[in-house]
């Protein structure tokens, strides 16, 4: 048992695994080489992501952060670590499935009516259906409660008016869930309704955003009179914002990237350690200025998976995550952000040729077979800092519930 003080409150949190722990880790690494022998890698492609989902649902993992009553493993805090850090050490995506997955799921199972979670439940958990969000606007990014975006009751029917921007992988999801305005009130924060629309409906229009590393990911999404029935109503009326404030906290403790940071810090250390000539490049590890950078970021990597394991533990003993999530995302960003910026140190002039997808050229084969990938990944990595809620409202969220200030 180690006792921690963290703010002046004493802690205690056991950061060894028991028995039935270390069995499960094997039972994960058992499962991740029977779906792909090594030296077998998951390669992103869908043909391996439906070969892992599929390999999920036979073994009841697929929703593996579900509660056991809506077709979840039920699994402690601790075993979702686990697993969260095994996947991400073999290249697996730790759910299949989306954002309805792991942020409308959790909504549902609080809010939803058990009409809503019998029909859309079962389809997220199958990924036969895709979802995106339907939050930020032209005028209302970090400032959400800004949101424009208008429902009118008509019948029973909202006609939904307005516009939503940076909708990650709406040109391919079949539903969206949204924020709109119901109704005018002196607090912006009220009035808000949380909805479900099919984005196959009349009136929904997507605009791809064409993004810095020269990908489709982003879109904006125009609604023009789309009309969605009140049993796609997720809550009461105008409740909108406490709705949207328990799926960004899932989504923000998320954003930690503990798993993919302590991945990425062991591969740059692979990359960084290659003799010059070689594919990998210079000897930068042995550069005391970018070896003593990567230390750091590694001594803030291992306090931020303490701050996520203190998380885990107030949640395991009944609790909720709360405005750590915000310190969580924060600085998961910013490690992450740094973990990827090493990469392009170490490709050196092999991270330029990384952008075929823009100019319509093939890739160029040259370099390390790491570099591309990893500097594509640098460029993504830009947008963490604003996706989830961007840093400076991370920040007063921080100042407001945890300093008090």
């Amino acid at each position: 048992m180690t006792k921690t003080t963290i703010l002046g409150e004493r802690l205690s949190m056991n950061l060894s695994l028991s028995d039935d722990e270390i069995r499960f880790r094997d039972e994960v690494r058992a499962l991740i080489d029977a779906t792909f022998p090594p030296p077998e890698r998951y390669d992103g492609g869908r043909d391996h992501e439906r070969r892992w989902h599929k390999a999920l649902l036979e073994k009841g993992w697929a929703g593996n952060k579900w509660p056991v009553e809506f077709g979840g493993p039920g699994w402690t805090p601790t075993q979702n670590f686990i697993w969260e850090r095994e996947v991400t050490a073999a290249g697996l995506p730790p759910q299949v499935g989306g954002m309805g997955m792991g942020m409308l799921a959790p909504i549902l199972f609080a809010y939803g009516s058990p009409e809503q979670q019998a029909r859309f439940l079962p389809d997220i958990l199958e990924d036969r259906v895709r979802w995106c969000q339907g939050y930020s606007e032209p005028g209302a990014g970090s400032d959400l409660a800004s949101l424009r975006t208008r429902a009118v009751l008509q019948g029973d029917y909202y006609v939904v008016d307005g516009e939503k921007v940076w909708t990650s992988g709406a040109h391919r999801a079949d539903w969206m869930f949204c924020l709109t305005r119901t109704s005018d009130e002196p607090k912006r924060q009220a009035g808000i309704t949380f909805l479900l629309i099919d984005m196959r409906a009349p009136g929904v229009t997507i605009h791809p955003i064409i993004s810095i590393d020269g990908r489709h990911m982003f879109n904006r999404v125009t609604l023009d009179g789309v009309r969605t029935p009140v049993g796609n109503r997720v809550g009461r009326e105008g409740e909108g914002w406490t709705v949207a404030k328990g799926l960004l906290t899932h989504e923000r403790t998320g954003q930690a990237f503990v798993s993919l940071s302590t991945d990425l810090s062991r591969r740059i250390r692979e990359a960084g350690q290659a003799p010059a000539g070689s594919e990998g490049g210079a000897d930068l590890l042995g550069d005391p200025g970018f070896s003593g950078r990567l230390a750091w970021a590694e001594i803030e990597l291992q306090a931020l998976a303490i701050t996520e394991l203190r998380t885990l533990s107030e949640v395991a003993a009944g609790g909720a995550p709360g405005a750590q999530s915000s310190t969580l995302k924060l600085k998961g960003t910013d490690i992450v952000q740094r973990m990827t910026e090493f990469f392009v140190e170490c490709a050196g002039p092999y991270a330029a040729p990384w952008f075929p997808e823009a100019s319509g050229a093939e890739p160029l084969d040259i370099g390390p077979s790491w570099a591309r990938p990893e500097v594509v990944r640098y460029f993504e990595g830009r947008a963490a800092s604003i996706a989830g809620g961007s840093d400076e409202v991370q920040r007063n969220i921080i100042a407001k519930h945890v300093l008090r200030l």
